[in-house]
């Protein structure tokens, strides 16, 4: 096995060598060799999780989250949105969905014309793959609010469904599994090899269906997408597809559909890297119950 230094270890995961030392003395690094006052650190270690700063984002986000069912609380107890008014914030969400979800992933139509493609308009020099994408986006979500509406089980036959319709323009890749081993660029993590995509969806399932059980379903939802997007389980689309089944899961459950912001997106994949890197999920918990409890605050506001 091959060791590197404190001074090493330090440097790599961004630390002081102090700090590096305490958890060493601390048994908090697994294989360390003590040699008089040195410690030898396993290279592949990785760096433990900071329990100091974890305990106090824990209890911002507890706060957070009693805030975010004391809303939908107080709107379940106000009068319904009117079919207007619920078409109204349907198509204007909708739109920003589709605009951002598409925009993370590299698409360059703006908002207006996102728009307008939605409508039916083709936005001239702009490929059609792009066109596709938007158009499958909506077609995505329209299935989404179907199986919200018809109570339809979570299940790996409806996350291929969900795929499919995101990945129209590519008819030979829709809702299959990837059988090829795919990076993640500029991702510490990388996901696993193509055999061990179908079990590990499986196994997140399963996990899934018990996290519902014995957590707040915002942490449940945050904890699936931190691992979805670890497995990467399709060549493409896997981010889009991603963000719909966060949206699946939190309108099955009685919370309003929420949008992650392109302009949030670097705070987005640092959430996945600390997840990765340092098993941490608090960022990306904290990200999503940010985005439901404004989206419940609004509808508040608007009903008052």
């Amino acid at each position: 096995m091959d060791y590197m230094k404190v001074s090493e270890a330090a440097e790599k995961w961004g630390l002081s060598t102090r700090r590096v030392r305490i958890l060493c003395q601390e048994n908090r690094i697994e294989g360390v060799i003590r040699k008089g006052n040195l410690y030898m650190i396993p290279t592949e270690s990785k760096r433990p999780e900071d329990l100091r700063s974890k305990g106090r984002n824990r209890t911002v986000l507890k706060k957070l989250l009693d805030n975010i069912d004391k809303n939908l609380e107080k709107l379940s107890n106000m009068r319904p949105l009117t079919k207007g008014e619920t078409e109204r914030l349907r198509d204007e969400f909708l739109i920003e969905f589709t605009y951002n979800s598409n925009a993370i992933e590299g698409n360059t139509l703006t908002l207006q014309e996102t728009a307008m493609v939605l409508e039916g308009i083709t936005i001239d020099q702009k490929p059609l793959k792009e066109h596709l994408e938007i158009i499958g986006h909506r077609d995505a979500f329209q299935y989404v609010e179907n199986l919200v509406r018809d109570k339809v089980e979570f299940s790996e036959y409806v996350i291929k469904n969900i795929h499919s319709l995101v990945l129209m323009d590519r008819p030979e890749d829709k809702g299959v599994f990837r059988r090829i081993p795919v990076r993640i660029m500029g991702a510490f993590h990388q996901p696993p090899q193509p055999y061990m995509v179908e079990p590990m969806m499986n196994e997140l399932l399963v996990n899934h269906r018990q996290r519902k059980d014995k957590m707040h379903l915002v942490e449940a939802v945050a904890l699936f997408h931190l691992d979805f997007e670890g497995i990467h389980p399709f060549i493409d689309g896997n981010g889009r597809t991603g963000r719909l089944l966060i949206n699946l899961e939190l309108m099955q459950n009685g919370y309003p559909a929420i949008d992650v912001k392109f302009s949030d997106r670097r705070k987005y994949y640092q959430a996945f890297d600390e997840y990765y890197r340092n098993q941490n999920e608090l960022p990306m918990v904290e990200m999503l119950a940010g985005y439901v409890n404004e989206k419940l605050e609004k509808y508040v506001e608007i009903l008052a």
